[in-house]
């Protein structure tokens, strides 16, 4: 089916039966898995009390993705820490925080993507996992935090928002602690000793 640019409606009805109001065909999750992948944008609603319930089917196949061998994507230690927001005063911040940390790893990852093509001429995945591993270790961390620094724009600063600045804070952390360290060594610097 064509894009519209409307979303397609997607109808559930009390058998578990999702209809497909723009093919008028049934559908399954993993149909509507491949939707999302293509881009193909679908609201689902209740057939019955006309309740969208697109969050839900869209967490259910998350869900069911989660649950294939080999398709994990969401670490245990992040889906605690998301249950923790649950009810926390921070719960309204998170889903804007997620959406704009999710576009900018999408970003990055077409660029690496694209990198890698005209490197080597080939989709070489090896990499591309070591840096989805590595974007991953970064986002925990800073969800973790919940300080996102700002982000830069351009290519070399793209490495500066992540992983170089809090690099960068820790060396002044020790580079602090050390001068401290130094002051309380050294007696009388600090108007005279007792």
């Amino acid at each position: 089916m064509a894009k519209t640019g409307e979303p397609i409606t997607i109808k559930k009805y009390a058998n578990r039966r999702l209809y497909n109001t723009g093919t008028s065909t049934y559908v399954t999750l993993e149909d509507l898995a491949k939707m999302v992948k293509e881009g193909e944008d679908f609201l689902v609603y209740d057939a019955k009390s006309g309740e969208d319930i697109t969050r839900p089917v869209l967490a259910q196949i998350i869900f069911e993705q989660e649950n294939k061998e080999g398709q994990n994507l969401l670490p245990t230690a992040f889906l605690r820490q998301l249950i923790r927001f649950y009810g926390d005063s921070m719960q309204m911040l998170v889903p804007r925080y997620l959406e704009a940390s999710i576009d900018m790893f999408t970003r990055d990852q077409g660029k690496f993507r694209q990198q890698m093509a005209q490197a080597f001429g080939v989709n070489a995945f090896g990499p591309l996992e070591e840096q989805v591993r590595r974007n991953m270790e970064l986002f925990e961390r800073t969800f973790a935090m919940f300080q996102p620094f700002p982000r830069k724009e351009g290519a070399e600063d793209d490495k500066e928002a992540g992983g170089d600045n809090i690099d960068d804070l820790r060396r002044q952390m020790k580079d602090m602690q050390e001068r401290l360290e130094k002051l309380s060594r050294e007696p009388g610097k600090e108007g005279g000793s007792t």
